[in-house]
């Protein structure tokens, strides 16, 4: 519970600061959801699922308070579409964020299942599975905003809604990936040096 609660922190130290962006060339790459892959990592599904909940209610939170034009997507509270809207908005914010953590958890385990935790193939597997883990936030987000919010999307953007799919795309391409390639290589990094150090199991 204590190792949590650090984690924890330290979500909620990223998600309220500068500290949780990353600035790119191009776009700035989101750095929240690293501390929940590594935590699911050091301390099992369950750990990351509560790690990635408290990444979801902090995004809820944010767009509740400091509303941007798609914030009708993560707070419940902006919602123009009712009760419906409402459950949407809880899903894109804290479902799809509770994912990143349960995936990147039972992947962990299933490398150390097939003998990947040792050496090389140990760095390989930790950014393999922060890759995923950030790709897992990306495409879920992302996906539900386009299966769910597709109308609602189009209006803020002022396109068409058969444009928002290209729209989708380009985000999952232009910020995704990069998100993704920095996250396997912290987590990698990081979360390397915390094994070894035996500061966890």
């Amino acid at each position: 519970m204590v190792s949590v609660a650090l984690m924890a922190a330290i979500v909620i130290l990223l998600a309220n600061t500068p500290l949780g962006m990353i600035q790119l060339p191009i776009i700035k790459a989101t750095t929240v959801h690293i501390p929940v892959i590594i935590g699911a990592i050091l301390l099992g599904p369950l750990a990351g699922a509560i790690l990635g909940a408290v990444f979801g209610v902090c995004s809820l939170i944010s767009n509740t308070m400091a509303p941007t034009l798609l914030s009708f997507a993560f707070s419940p509270f902006m919602s123009t579409t009712g009760l419906l809207g409402a459950a949407k908005a809880i899903w894109i914010s804290v479902g799809c964020r509770i994912l990143i953590g349960v995936v990147a958890g039972w992947l962990w385990i299933f490398f150390k299942k097939i003998k990947m935790n040792k050496k090389i193939y140990q760095v390989i597997a930790l950014a393999i599975t922060g890759f995923v883990g950030s790709m897992v936030n990306t495409i879920t987000v992302m996906g539900s905003i386009y299966i769910l919010f597709a109308k609602q999307y189009a209006e803020a953007k002022e396109v068409a809604v058969t444009a928002v799919w290209g729209l989708v795309m380009t985000t999952v391409t232009a910020s995704g990936i990069p998100e993704a390639i920095a996250a396997a290589i912290l987590v990698a990094v990081v979360t390397k040096v915390l094994l070894k150090s035996r500061l966890v199991n």
